[in-house]
């Protein structure tokens, strides 16, 4: 399994705005998204920092999405974001929710 991490600063008061858009906006994106699994998105206490994981099947679905969609991503979340967010890629070691784990070995 394959995650992107897109690291944001969001603007004055707009948490609200900003749970609202990646729920009723990016979320059905997402799902419409070949190999998408899921996304978990955290917010600052403060509220003026955020991330989101997306879960992919492969690295190449991830980057088809990056290709195709993540341009339009960033538009819709240009109201609440401050600057342009940032975007790291990783593979996935160990999951309880999504029962992964890699094989140690022997």
């Amino acid at each position: 399994m394959f995650t992107r991490r897109v690291s944001m600063h969001l603007k004055p008061n707009s948490v609200a705005e900003f749970t609202q858009r990646i729920e009723k906006d990016i979320l059905p994106l997402l799902r419409k998204q070949k190999g998408f699994q899921d996304e978990i998105t955290f917010v600052a206490p403060r509220g003026t920092e955020a991330f989101g994981i997306s879960f992919w099947d492969t690295p190449e679905n991830a980057e088809a999405y990056n290709r195709e969609t993540y341009t339009e991503v960033t538009k819709i979340l240009a109201r609440v974001v401050e600057g342009t967010p940032q975007v790291e890629t990783y593979e996935v070691a160990n999951s309880t929710f999504h029962k992964i784990a890699v094989a140690v070995a022997a």
